[in-house]
């Protein structure tokens, strides 16, 4: 295959930017490359503009180069929050992929963003936060934020008991705890009370009172004949 020589008149995304003097198939350069202005043939004409490519490239790069190194100032302050179907197990149904990050950015900030540039090592497939790194540049980088939340309504918890039935049943213990040390406040002071060696006096108790006589019945006289 026929090859030639061209001068990119702009950056084209694997094959070099512009003022690049590269080698292409000669039916893409005559087909698509020249027809669309994204290069020249090589001559000794076109090698004038060669230095002004240059400087232009140099402006776009810089610009880019700032431009990217203000949005990763911006980024690493966003949380970019993401709803996801998930199992009453927690589990996910699928995974958060590199467009989906893209595509949340545009929507919740405004935030346009080549999805080639969020990289990912797996796709994420757990709920809660995880830290994506973001390739904005060949010399600028990112971290951003993504917290993955469920859409799936957890289940409702059961209801707790009244809370005056609690209340009762501590006032209930409280009470009963109280007669206890009553009742043993009682019998530390009949103990204190006694001399050494001796017993403490068991409690007087209360005579009874004496049983009413019954009332002496009346001997039966027989008439005199």
């Amino acid at each position: 295959m026929a090859k030639t020589e061209v001068i990119l008149i702009q950056n084209i995304v694997g094959l070099g930017g512009e003022s690049d003097l590269v080698k292409v198939a000669a039916g893409y350069a005559r087909n698509y490359l020249f027809p669309q202005g994204l290069a020249v043939p090589l001559s000794a004409a076109n090698k004038r503009r060669i230095e002004s490519l240059k400087k232009r490239r140099a402006e776009r790069e810089a610009h880019e180069f700032n431009t990217m190194t203000e949005l990763s100032k911006s980024i690493s302050k966003l949380i970019a929050v993401l709803q996801v179907k998930t199992g009453e197990d927690g589990k996910m149904f699928g995974a958060v992929t590199a467009g989906m990050v893209a595509d949340q950015l545009k929507a919740q900030f405004d935030i346009a963003l080549d999805k080639r540039k969020i990289h990912l090592e797996h796709p994420i497939k757990a709920l809660g936060e995880h830290d994506i790194e973001l390739r904005l540049h060949p010399e600028v980088t990112a971290t951003l934020k993504v917290r993955v939340e469920s859409t799936t309504p957890l289940p409702v918890p059961t209801q707790a008991p009244p809370a005056s039935s609690s209340s009762d049943a501590r006032e209930g213990a409280a009470k009963t705890e109280s007669r206890g040390h009553k009742r043993a406040d009682r019998a530390r002071e009949e103990k204190s009370d006694a001399k050494p060696g001796e017993k403490p006096p068991r409690p007087e108790r209360k005579p009874r009172p004496p049983k009413a006589e019954k009332p002496a019945t009346a001997e039966k006289t027989e008439p005199a004949g």
